[in-house]
């Protein structure tokens, strides 16, 4: 089981600052997760983690820093750099959103030794082609390598579509080896949740690209008409094409990017293939020091984990443009006499209008985001929550 995060500042320094309890042969592997905002990164995030540390909404750009997540097991470190959602300068100036926003997944990239390209195949207008600012990434650091991630799976009725998919996204090679995609649609291909999905490779084992199987994430009930799950077809590919590093000059024409290592196809949300993802980038760890002690979930203080649950939750229930002008202020934070968490945070916002929006008819909008926080901190601290919220107009 992951462990709690710390309640307070200093034990949480304490840790951070402390020296690493690795064992004699450590590994380590530093993760980049990019792609368009809202692709689920956040979400994927805490599912490697096994606890709700990083803030996740329907609205974009809830993640707003730059955090890292601590996966310790055994004798391996997986540093997961979550970034905000890849933006562009003109977004950022409609969000108001801080200029790091712009800098920091480009930050993250430096460091990483994989990168996660999350593609969130639910969402049919940006599905079929990897964003500019992703595919700008990738050509930057072509020598970091890639991994393809399909997220939200589950919510797609027809699975042959994941086919066109994997090969618009990956440009038809995968691991430096051509791809065949056929898809052994049955007679009637509108019954589409028992299209079988074949993707075949016909080269060594070793080069197979896992293709983790969709149908894995409906629970495995759909079979193909030779009962063969997806997960165990393959990927047929030709002879080895060699990684085609293209510079910036051809990106405007691009859709996909022909380097990705491999490809998994998940739902983050429940958790589905999301353990295959998390074995497979164990075993991508290489020798070398890890980074924090073995109790380290994030490098985020408790104030920072709790102030972006807090404003998830006004993400989720305020109309679009006003929770980002909602200013946080944290008046207190102690621990009780029985162990419990005492906060109280005032949450200042521009307008008398706001503030009724958020406190709701009867106070029953600032209560549910009051007691779905105090939840939320429950599961990451591990401990008892009493949370406070009084909203007031910034004078």
């Amino acid at each position: 089981h992951p462990p709690p995060v710390a309640t307070s500042k200093k034990k949480q320094e304490r840790l951070l600052q402390g020296q690493p309890d690795q064992p004699r042969n450590p590994k380590v592997l530093r993760i980049a997760i990019i792609g368009a905002p809202n692709a689920g990164k956040s979400t994927l995030c805490n599912q490697l983690l096994g606890r709700k540390v990083f803030p996740v909404s329907k609205k974009v750009h809830t993640t707003r820093c730059k955090a890292r997540g601590v996966v310790t097991y055994e004798d391996t470190q997986l540093i997961i750099l979550d970034t905000p959602g890849l933006t562009n300068r003109f977004k950022v100036k409609r969000h108001k959103l801080e200029e790091a926003m712009l800098t920091d997944p480009w930050d993250s990239m430096k460091h990483a030794d994989l990168v996660l390209v999350l593609v969130d195949v639910s969402d049919h207008w940006t599905r079929n082609s990897l964003s500019k600012e992703v595919l700008k990434c990738l050509s930057e650091f072509p020598q970091v390598p890639s991994v393809l991630v399909l997220n939200k799976v589950d919510l797609l009725k027809k699975k042959f579509i994941l086919l066109e998919l994997v090969n618009e996204l990956t440009e038809g090679i995968v691991n430096g080896r051509k791809l065949e995609v056929r898809a052994a649609l049955e007679q009637n291909s509108s019954s589409s949740a028992k299209a079988p999905l074949q993707i075949t490779q016909a080269s060594p084992a070793e080069n197979r690209a896992p293709v983790s199987s969709p149908d894995q994430a409906r629970g495995g009930s759909d079979l193909d008409s030779s009962g063969v799950k997806a997960s165990e077809s393959s990927l047929v590919t030709g002879a080895p094409q060699g990684p085609t590093h293209n510079g910036p000059r051809d990106l405007k024409d691009r859709k996909g990017w022909p380097c990705f290592q491999e490809i998994f196809m998940l739902a983050a949300l429940h958790g589905e293939e999301v353990d295959t993802l998390k074995r497979y980038l164990l075993m991508q760890a290489k020798p070398g020091p890890w980074e924090f002690h073995s109790r380290v979930l994030t490098s985020q203080s408790p104030q920072e984990i709790c102030n972006n649950i807090i404003r998830e939750k006004i993400l989720e229930y305020l109309p679009l443009e006003v929770p980002y002008g909602v200013i946080q202020e944290t008046e207190m934070w102690e621990e009780g006499q029985s162990g419990e968490l005492l906060i109280a945070q005032s949450l200042l916002v521009p307008r008398k209008s706001h503030m009724m929006m958020l406190i709701g008819r009867g106070g029953k909008v600032i209560s549910r985001i009051a007691q779905e926080a105090g939840q939320d901190l429950m599961n990451v601290f591990l401990c008892d929550i009493r949370l406070k919220l009084k909203v007031e107009v910034k004078s």
